[in-house]
């Protein structure tokens, strides 16, 4: 059942396909073995982007290894969920030995190496020209912007933009009169120019950050870099609106089986990244009458920190695409954040501007209006939600959470490490994180009396 190498036991894994199509036969069994092994907390967690199961199961065993100690009279089984989603190789990730760019950083050149090619090849599967296309453009990086534009033509075709339809909702993170909002303005036609420009300027300033104050402008750094960005935002993009597909029509209806099959248990999901997009949409896939998710715990959350408002505070009209699914879960919804998380700080709402704003980037500075309108949940919590505390991870961890709603945990205390451009968004494996897990389920009960200091 497990993995030599899992530090826990019982420990299952799910399955899914692009489609949100599950492994028949892993659900079976992990419904039949629940059962069988009487477990009364089931712990379910969601990896982000990652293109290879071994690193996954790398990332739940860490992670999961201090539960066991921390919750020793708890009957827990463990779930790690296997979806395909990717990772750029130069992408650093820290303490993960695994990833042998963990120590590299970005890449120097905006050119496509071969083991990014090999991962864009495994996450579009029949479109081996079309990379082949892309890279080429990134080794000759002609100057003229009709040159970027042509590249901007290449990726939008490689992570298929589509009219609204029905997967249009996967990838929104707003919802106006029910319908899901157009984004992001880097795919539009005839942005890509600009946007690669705004991209390589922002990458620059996570390099060199300026102090604020200083008058200090932005160079013109080579645009090509910013296409290099594009094209990794772009295949990001792709990911965000697998993981809805994945989280409403695979994980939501598995939960719902397991509901079914073993009342008792008690299901907690765990997302980081785009993990955390996927058990959200997880919970507008449950069943009718399904009430078996005790709590959910994000982990420097990849969407918008609007997606559970009911309205925008710029646009009464319009509300997140998760509004209200916080009501679905019969506990906590805690989401975990930092502001050392420049991919979710920075980079995510530059490439999740709308169509029609036509701000640049070096009008402003990026973490007060862009950050506002645009921001990450991992990087500043849930925001627009009334009665959201707000509590530091020393506070979640010395008092008991509270029992419903939507919860910010900053974790800034834990979740600090890693280099640009990506900063500390992968820095999730820590044993305070795991007793937040804990804490929001109520798992063993963990209370102030035997908290450690953070």
């Amino acid at each position: 059942m497990a993995d030599p190498a899992m530090s826990v036991s019982p420990y299952w894994e799910l399955t899914f396909d692009a489609d949100g199509d599950v492994d028949q036969g892993e659900c079976d069994r992990l419904l039949r073995e629940v059962r069988q092994r009487g477990i009364g907390d089931l712990i379910v967690f969601s990896h982000g982007w990652n293109t290879q199961r071994a690193g996954a199961t790398h990332l739940y065993s860490r992670f999961f290894a201090p539960i066991p100690k921390l919750a020793p009279q708890a009957r827990i089984g463990y779930v790690g969920v296997i979806w395909p989603s990717m990772e750029f190789p130069d992408q650093p990730i820290p303490d993960f030995p695994h990833n042998p760019a963990a120590v590299a950083g970005p890449a120097a050149a905006p050119v496509l190496d071969d083991d990014t090619r090999q991962v864009l090849l495994d996450a579009f599967p029949g479109h081996a020209e079309l990379v082949g296309q892309i890279a080429r453009m990134l080794d000759q990086q002609h100057s003229q912007d009709a040159e970027l534009e042509e590249f901007g033509r290449l990726v939008r075709t490689l992570v298929e933009v589509l009219p609204a339809g029905p997967q249009a909702r996967f990838d929104a993170d707003t919802l106006t009169g029910g319908l899901p909002q157009n984004e992001p303005r880097m795919l539009a036609a005839g942005c890509t120019a600009e946007v690669c420009d705004q991209f390589a300027q922002a990458l620059e300033h996570l390099a060199s950050p300026q102090p604020p104050g200083t008058g200090e402008q932005f160079t013109l750094p080579n645009p090509w870099k910013g296409a290099r960005e594009l094209l990794r935002q772009a295949s990001y993009f792709a990911m965000k609106r697998r993981a809805g597909t994945v989280g409403e029509r695979g994980l939501g209806p598995a939960i719902g089986r397991l509901a079914e099959a073993a009342p008792q248990v008690r299901v907690h999901l765990v997302g980081h990244s785009f993990g955390g997009r996927l058990v959200s949409f997880a919970l507008r896939g449950l069943p009718e009458g399904v009430h078996s998710v005790k709590s959910v715990t994000l982990l420097q959350g990849a969407f918008s920190h609007y997606a559970f408002a009911s309205r925008l505070p710029d646009d009464a009209r319009t509300g997140g695409v998760l509004q209200g699914q916080q009501n679905r879960v019969d506990g906590p919804l805690v989401c975990c954040y930092s502001h050392f998380d420049s991919a979710l700080g920075t980079i995510y709402p530059l490439a999740s501007r709308m169509a029609d704003d036509d701000r640049s980037f070096a009008a402003f500075e990026i973490d007060r209006v862009l950050g506002d309108k645009w921001g990450a949940m991992g990087h500043d919590g849930v925001r627009a939600v009334p009665g959201t505390p707000a509590l530091s991870l020393a506070e979640a961890l010395g008092s008991p959470l509270p029992t419903s709603g939507c919860v910010n945990v900053d974790a800034c205390a834990v979740v600090c490490h890693g280099g640009a451009p990506m900063g500390a968004h992968s820095d999730i494996v820590h044993p305070e994180l795991a007793r937040v897990v804990l804490a929001a389920g109520r798992i063993g009960r963990p209370t102030a009396a035997t908290a450690s200091p953070v």
